[in-house]
């Protein structure tokens, strides 16, 4: 079907329909447009961003993973070994 022939067969359309065709064609497009890249930061070094070493003045993370086991023991009331 070419363009022009849509176009007859829209104009044929009573007004709602024709309404209908619209708000499809809007859906249509907001959902295949590609995304805009321009508020996207471009990807740096991970070791400048500012969360990086927020907890390096505190004596109870110096073993993450030690820290870590016992708060999900503390939390999730799991038994010691």
């Amino acid at each position: 079907m070419s363009q022009t022939e849509i176009m007859d067969e829209y104009n044929k359309l009573p007004p709602i329909e024709q309404k209908q065709v619209k708000e499809y064609i809007l859906f249509l497009r907001s959902r295949y447009q590609k995304p805009l890249l321009t508020n996207i930061k471009k990807s740096g070094d991970v070791k400048d961003e500012p969360f990086i070493g927020i907890w390096k003045d505190r004596d109870d993370m110096v073993d993450s993973r030690t820290w870590l086991r016992t708060a999900r023991k503390s939390e999730w009331r799991i038994p010691s070994a």
